[in-house]
């Protein structure tokens, strides 16, 4: 029992750093100065070196978040890692990275865009807003402390045999596949002052999500077989559009 309770602890502290990581990332891309450092905050550096500092902490979350996610490398983890934690453990690592890149981030304040207009500032935060706003939401459609640990720690806690998500699609879900993405993209470019450095980190988050999600819907076929594959010819994948094959 006392094992079953320090899992949960220490699910608990996985938990709490993560949501101490996505309320700081909100604060870092929309430069809300609640923070001590955000996406175009601080001195600026030369452009070479902040391509390649940026490139590779973007680079050494992407590959920790795919791979760590997949289903061959949790069968070799869980043989080190109890399996009651190994999300926890995900969820840990993912958002200390998250928080290292937000630590180690070089700015690049050439600028894009600088909207003026009196409405366009409001409106593109409104959708940065809508954005985040779509993320938490569609964790919650799906099992949002499962997706992040508490659940399996809680169930090994009080002793409850965990079942296998069965597949569905609630309300976001019958539009899109991939609603939670979606609200990232949107978060991520709705922006009414664009800096290099926040293309940077757009561009290269927006590439990263649309290799991700080719991967993640591998291990979805493998696991829900033809349901999902049904689920994949009917809704489309990041816009409620889906044109008609003739």
């Amino acid at each position: 029992m006392f094992g079953r309770f320090i899992a949960f602890l220490y699910g608990l502290v996985c938990y709490l750093t993560f949501l101490v990581a996505f309320l700081y990332a909100i604060a870092f891309v929309g430069n809300i100065s609640l923070v001590p450092k955000t996406i175009d905050s601080g001195p600026a550096a030369p452009l070479t070196k902040a391509l390649i500092i940026n490139a590779v902490l973007l680079s050494l979350f992407a590959v920790q978040h795919s791979v760590m996610a997949r289903q061959w490398f949790k069968r070799a983890w869980k043989k080190i890692v109890p399996e009651p934690v190994e999300r926890s453990t995900y969820v840990l690592l993912a958002s200390l990275i998250l928080l290292l890149l937000f630590w180690k981030w070089e700015p690049m304040k050439g600028i894009i865009w600088d909207v003026h207009n009196p409405n366009g500032p409001t409106i593109l935060m409104g959708l940065f807003w809508i954005g985040w706003g779509l993320v938490l939401v569609s964790t919650y459609l799906i099992d949002h402390f499962g997706l992040f640990g508490m659940k399996q720690v809680y169930n090994y806690l009080v002793g409850k045999h965990e079942e296998p998500p069965p597949f569905k699609t609630p309300t976001l879900y019958k539009m899109v596949r991939h609603p939670l993405y979606l609200g990232f993209i949107i978060a991520f470019w709705a922006t009414p002052r664009m800096t290099t450095g926040h293309l940077f980190f757009a561009i290269m988050t927006t590439a990263y999500i649309l290799v991700a999600i080719q991967f993640e819907e591998r291990d979805l076929i493998r696991f829900y077989g033809d349901n999902y594959r049904r689920y994949r010819e009917q809704v489309s994948m990041l816009f409620p559009l889906r044109l008609r094959k003739r």
